[in-house]
Protein backbone atom coordinates (compact mmCIF):
# COMPACT_ATOMS: atom_id res chain seq x y z
CA UNK A 1 0.00 0.00 0.00
CA UNK A 2 1.33 3.62 -0.28
CA UNK A 3 1.23 5.90 2.08
CA UNK A 4 0.85 9.99 1.62
CA UNK A 5 2.90 11.71 4.70
CA UNK A 6 1.97 14.90 5.63
CA UNK A 7 4.49 15.17 8.13
CA UNK A 8 4.08 15.50 12.19
CA UNK A 9 2.09 19.13 12.24
CA UNK A 10 4.09 20.83 14.72
CA UNK A 11 7.49 22.71 14.71
CA UNK A 12 10.30 22.62 17.39
CA UNK A 13 11.24 23.57 20.34
CA UNK A 14 9.05 26.85 21.61
CA UNK A 15 7.02 27.16 18.38
CA UNK A 16 3.09 27.08 18.57
CA UNK A 17 1.44 24.13 19.25
CA UNK A 18 -0.65 22.32 16.47
CA UNK A 19 -2.80 19.52 16.87
CA UNK A 20 -1.04 16.12 15.35
CA UNK A 21 -2.90 15.16 11.77
CA UNK A 22 -3.21 11.85 10.84
CA UNK A 23 -1.70 10.20 8.02
CA UNK A 24 -3.69 10.24 4.59
CA UNK A 25 -3.33 6.63 3.32
CA UNK A 26 -3.74 5.90 -0.74
CA UNK A 27 -4.99 2.36 -1.00
CA UNK A 28 -3.90 1.29 -5.31
CA UNK A 29 -5.46 -2.17 -4.75
CA UNK A 30 -8.19 -1.53 -6.61
CA UNK A 31 -6.00 0.09 -9.70
CA UNK A 32 -4.07 -2.46 -9.66
CA UNK A 33 -6.78 -4.88 -10.04
CA UNK A 34 -8.53 -2.61 -12.63
CA UNK A 35 -5.30 -2.77 -14.31
CA UNK A 36 -4.94 -6.34 -14.75
CA UNK A 37 -8.71 -6.81 -15.41
CA UNK A 38 -7.74 -4.56 -18.36
CA UNK A 39 -4.86 -6.51 -19.96
CA UNK A 40 -6.27 -9.73 -19.58
CA UNK A 41 -9.64 -8.35 -21.82
CA UNK A 42 -6.97 -6.64 -24.44
CA UNK A 43 -5.24 -9.76 -24.42
CA UNK A 44 -8.26 -12.17 -25.19
CA UNK A 45 -10.25 -10.20 -27.65
CA UNK A 46 -7.40 -9.39 -30.07
CA UNK A 47 -7.17 -11.43 -33.07
CA UNK A 48 -3.89 -12.78 -33.65
CA UNK A 49 -2.03 -13.07 -37.35
CA UNK A 50 -2.77 -16.18 -38.67
CA UNK A 51 0.11 -17.02 -40.52
CA UNK A 52 0.30 -17.60 -44.60
CA UNK A 53 0.71 -21.42 -45.94
CA UNK A 54 0.69 -23.04 -49.22
CA UNK A 55 0.06 -26.86 -49.04
CA UNK A 56 2.74 -29.05 -50.71
CA UNK A 57 1.98 -32.74 -51.61
CA UNK A 58 6.04 -34.23 -49.67
CA UNK A 59 6.49 -38.31 -50.55
CA UNK A 60 6.31 -40.68 -47.76
CA UNK A 61 9.25 -41.04 -45.79
CA UNK A 62 9.17 -44.27 -45.77
CA UNK A 63 9.18 -44.51 -49.57
CA UNK A 64 12.33 -46.49 -50.28
CA UNK A 65 13.73 -44.02 -53.68
CA UNK A 66 15.45 -46.97 -55.13
CA UNK A 67 11.85 -48.66 -56.28
CA UNK A 68 10.01 -45.56 -57.67
CA UNK A 69 10.23 -45.47 -61.24
CA UNK A 70 10.40 -42.87 -63.60
CA UNK A 71 6.93 -41.80 -64.75
CA UNK A 72 6.11 -40.90 -68.11
CA UNK A 73 5.04 -37.27 -68.88
CA UNK A 74 4.27 -35.89 -71.95
CA UNK A 75 6.64 -33.57 -73.30
CA UNK A 76 4.50 -31.21 -74.55
CA UNK A 77 2.44 -30.53 -71.38
CA UNK A 78 6.12 -30.15 -69.43
CA UNK A 79 8.14 -27.12 -68.73
CA UNK A 80 11.24 -26.94 -66.55
CA UNK A 81 12.00 -23.92 -64.74
CA UNK A 82 15.85 -23.83 -63.61
CA UNK A 83 16.38 -21.37 -60.51
CA UNK A 84 20.50 -20.44 -60.26
CA UNK A 85 22.24 -17.80 -58.20
CA UNK A 86 21.86 -14.11 -58.21
CA UNK A 87 18.23 -14.89 -59.29
CA UNK A 88 18.35 -16.53 -62.45
CA UNK A 89 15.96 -18.46 -64.03
CA UNK A 90 15.73 -20.25 -66.87
CA UNK A 91 13.21 -22.27 -68.40
CA UNK A 92 12.37 -24.84 -71.53
CA UNK A 93 9.43 -26.21 -72.50
CA UNK A 94 9.39 -29.69 -73.59
CA UNK A 95 12.87 -31.70 -73.75
CA UNK A 96 16.12 -29.78 -73.50
CA UNK A 97 17.49 -31.96 -76.84
CA UNK A 98 14.25 -30.91 -78.67
CA UNK A 99 12.73 -27.61 -76.58
CA UNK A 100 8.98 -26.35 -78.18
CA UNK A 101 9.85 -23.35 -76.54
CA UNK A 102 12.96 -22.08 -74.58
CA UNK A 103 15.65 -22.02 -73.16
CA UNK A 104 15.26 -18.30 -72.17
CA UNK A 105 16.74 -16.32 -69.21
CA UNK A 106 13.32 -14.74 -67.44
CA UNK A 107 12.73 -12.44 -64.58
CA UNK A 108 10.58 -13.01 -61.76
CA UNK A 109 6.68 -11.11 -61.67
CA UNK A 110 4.36 -10.18 -63.93
CA UNK A 111 6.20 -9.56 -67.16
CA UNK A 112 8.48 -12.32 -66.49
CA UNK A 113 7.62 -15.83 -66.25
CA UNK A 114 3.90 -15.12 -64.86
CA UNK A 115 3.20 -14.19 -68.46
CA UNK A 116 4.82 -17.18 -70.25
CA UNK A 117 2.83 -19.54 -67.68
CA UNK A 118 -0.19 -18.05 -68.72
CA UNK A 119 0.54 -18.83 -72.60
CA UNK A 120 1.94 -21.63 -72.09
CA UNK A 121 -0.92 -22.93 -70.22
CA UNK A 122 -3.35 -21.60 -72.85
CA UNK A 123 -1.47 -23.42 -75.30
CA UNK A 124 -1.11 -26.95 -73.82
CA UNK A 125 -5.43 -26.84 -73.19
CA UNK A 126 -5.57 -26.04 -76.61
CA UNK A 127 -2.61 -28.83 -77.11
CA UNK A 128 -4.70 -31.45 -75.04
CA UNK A 129 -8.44 -30.26 -75.89
CA UNK A 130 -9.09 -30.34 -71.79
CA UNK A 131 -9.12 -28.39 -69.25
CA UNK A 132 -8.40 -31.53 -66.73
CA UNK A 133 -4.73 -32.43 -68.45
CA UNK A 134 -3.07 -29.12 -67.28
CA UNK A 135 0.28 -28.35 -67.78
CA UNK A 136 2.92 -29.53 -65.54
CA UNK A 137 5.77 -27.54 -64.55
CA UNK A 138 8.97 -28.45 -62.98
CA UNK A 139 10.99 -26.66 -60.68
CA UNK A 140 14.76 -27.03 -60.28
CA UNK A 141 16.60 -25.13 -57.94
CA UNK A 142 20.13 -25.15 -58.17
CA UNK A 143 22.24 -25.08 -54.74
CA UNK A 144 23.33 -21.84 -55.25
CA UNK A 145 19.66 -20.34 -55.58
CA UNK A 146 17.90 -18.66 -52.80
CA UNK A 147 15.46 -19.79 -50.47
CA UNK A 148 13.38 -16.69 -52.05
CA UNK A 149 13.32 -17.67 -55.38
CA UNK A 150 12.02 -20.99 -53.93
CA UNK A 151 9.23 -19.35 -52.40
CA UNK A 152 9.17 -16.77 -55.65
CA UNK A 153 8.43 -19.36 -58.52
CA UNK A 154 5.93 -21.05 -55.98
CA UNK A 155 4.16 -18.10 -55.67
CA UNK A 156 3.79 -18.07 -59.20
CA UNK A 157 2.09 -21.08 -59.49
CA UNK A 158 -0.78 -20.26 -57.24
CA UNK A 159 -1.28 -17.39 -58.68
CA UNK A 160 -1.13 -18.66 -62.16
CA UNK A 161 -3.28 -21.59 -61.56
CA UNK A 162 -0.72 -24.00 -62.69
CA UNK A 163 -1.62 -26.99 -60.11
CA UNK A 164 0.83 -29.40 -61.17
CA UNK A 165 4.20 -28.80 -60.36
CA UNK A 166 7.42 -30.70 -58.58
CA UNK A 167 10.80 -29.69 -57.21
CA UNK A 168 13.22 -31.69 -58.28
CA UNK A 169 16.87 -31.31 -56.90
CA UNK A 170 18.53 -33.28 -59.42
CA UNK A 171 19.86 -31.29 -62.88
CA UNK A 172 21.43 -33.07 -65.52
CA UNK A 173 24.60 -32.43 -67.41
CA UNK A 174 23.17 -30.34 -69.57
CA UNK A 175 20.58 -28.60 -67.65
CA UNK A 176 23.90 -27.28 -64.97
CA UNK A 177 25.83 -26.06 -68.30
CA UNK A 178 22.68 -24.50 -69.63
CA UNK A 179 22.58 -22.86 -66.06
CA UNK A 180 25.81 -22.19 -65.70
CA UNK A 181 25.92 -20.29 -69.63
CA UNK A 182 28.62 -22.43 -70.86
Amino acid sequence: MAELNTGDGGGGKGGKVRSKKSNAKVDLTAMVDLAFLLITFFMLTTTLSKPQSMSLGLPDKDDDPSKNKDIKVDENRTMTVLLGENNKLIYYMGLLATPIGGPKDMTFGKDGIRKELLSRKVSVVEYTGSKDKGMIVIIKPSKKSKYKNLVDILDEMAITGVETYAIVPEFTPEEQKLLEGK
